[in-house]
């Protein structure tokens, strides 16, 4: 129940509760997944729309699996097979 200013109560809808399904690393599940600079495609499912690297707490990746999958998006985007940034509307 919520009290309005004047004192009066009212009945809040009920509350729906959220299911968080656990995540996993694709990694570690999958062997047949390597992470190599050479394969962007691999690699984009990593990043944002803006270009931007997807934390760990998103994506659900390890703590090892996602230092290697930064430093091979950065390679990737050094040689150009990446972009850095993604313009918006261009």
């Amino acid at each position: 129940m919520a009290i309005q200013n004047n004192g009066e109560k009212t009945a809040r809808p009920p509350q729906k509760r959220f299911f968080h399904r656990k995540k996993f690393c694709r990694f570690c599940t999958d062997s047949n997944i390597k992470i190599d600079y050479k394969t962007p495609h691999v690699l984009g499912n990593f990043t944002t729309e803006r270009g931007k690297i997807m934390p760990r707490r998103i994506t659900g990746n390890c703590a090892k699996h996602q230092r290697e999958l930064t430093v091979a998006i950065k390679r990737a985007r050094t040689i150009a097979l990446m972009p850095f940034v993604t313009a918006e509307g261009r």
